[in-house]
């Protein structure tokens, strides 16, 4: 009985590793030149590492094995030693060169990843709002939106301008690319490129409520004719959006795919556009009563 139990536990960990091999893990399957830049990141940081793991249990063994204590030398008292200014520079040089060479790999992709894949296509812009439990897609150029489910045409960047209204979200698709959080109040940009037509689910990866788990939406890449036949149709068959639809979409609560022949950035600039004239008025208006203050100023004096 007992070797039966120390069998199956030994078989634990096979079976573990075994049971990843059903489905490849999306973040391993890159669909697009950002999420391979990615994932070459990650492997090289995590081959480096490993590399790391090897050479210091490799030498752990090493001297566990050849200066352990043995009968011949039982008694050995080792002399006194005040420093050793080579090995003190080899183990502080040691860690700067990990550190270097997990940084700069790191750092250049960053700094990469910012900027459209190719310049020989222009991007498209859509603009992203989370809201609890949903997310809201709005293309400013062909003046549509969607709900939880996004249309983007294959080899073609995507900018997506993130925002959120209510708690901070995280907008993620993992075959395509990193995460970027969304934030009430803030605009965000993160830019994916799918190679190939096809569909890459994405889903929320920062935790906003009860609901967060359904908080999903797939993007659907297709060929550039197909992209434009579909905006197209959408133009030409979906509703219109008003604001009190709108304002119901974000009430907290789950909805199925939605899609509209115009979008909500309509009235929000508009919004924006009356609240900044209303704010020059109001400024003329304080410049000119200071202007009267001073003149009375004058008068009295």
């Amino acid at each position: 009985m007992k070797r039966a139990k120390w069998r199956a536990l030994l078989m634990l960990p096979l079976f573990l590793f075994l049971g990843g091999c059903v489905e490849r893990t999306a973040v391993l399957n890159p669909q697009g030149p950002v999420a391979r830049t990615q994932y070459d990141l990650i492997m090289w940081s995590v081959g480096f590492m490993l590399l790391i793991i090897v050479v210091v249990f490799t030498l752990f063994a090493v001297f566990l094995i050849r200066y352990r204590e043995k009968p011949e030398n039982a008694d050995y008292e080792p002399p006194d030693e005040e420093g050793n200014t080579l090995l003190e520079i080899v183990w502080t040089a040691i860690p700067i060169l990990i550190v270097a060479a997990l940084a700069v790999p790191t750092v250049k992709a960053t700094f990469a990843l910012e900027k459209p894949p190719t310049e020989k296509v222009k991007p498209i812009t859509i603009h992203v709002t989370a809201a609890n439990w949903k997310w809201i897609f709005s293309y400013p150029e062909e003046n549509i939106e969607t709900v939880n489910y996004v249309h983007i045409p294959a080899g073609v960047p995507v900018k997506f301008k993130l925002t959120s209204v209510g708690p901070m979200n995280s907008f993620w698709v993992p075959e395509l690319g990193g995460q970027k959080y969304a934030m009430d109040g803030m605009e965000t940009e993160l830019i994916l490129q799918a190679d190939q037509p096809g569909s890459y689910m994405g889903r929320s990866a920062n935790f906003s409520g009860e609901k967060f788990a359904h908080m999903e939406f797939e993007v659907v890449a297709q060929t550039g004719a197909d992209f434009r036949k579909w905006v197209k149709e959408v133009k030409q068959t979906a509703p219109k959006l008003d604001e009190k639809t709108y304002t119901q979409i974000l009430k907290p609560g789950l909805v199925g795919r939605m899609t509209f022949s115009n979008t909500h950035l309509e009235w929000i600039d508009h919004a924006k556009q009356n609240s900044h004239h209303e704010n020059g008025h109001s400024k003329g208006r304080e410049h000119q009563r200071d202007d009267g203050m001073s003149e009375g100023h004058h008068h009295g004096e």
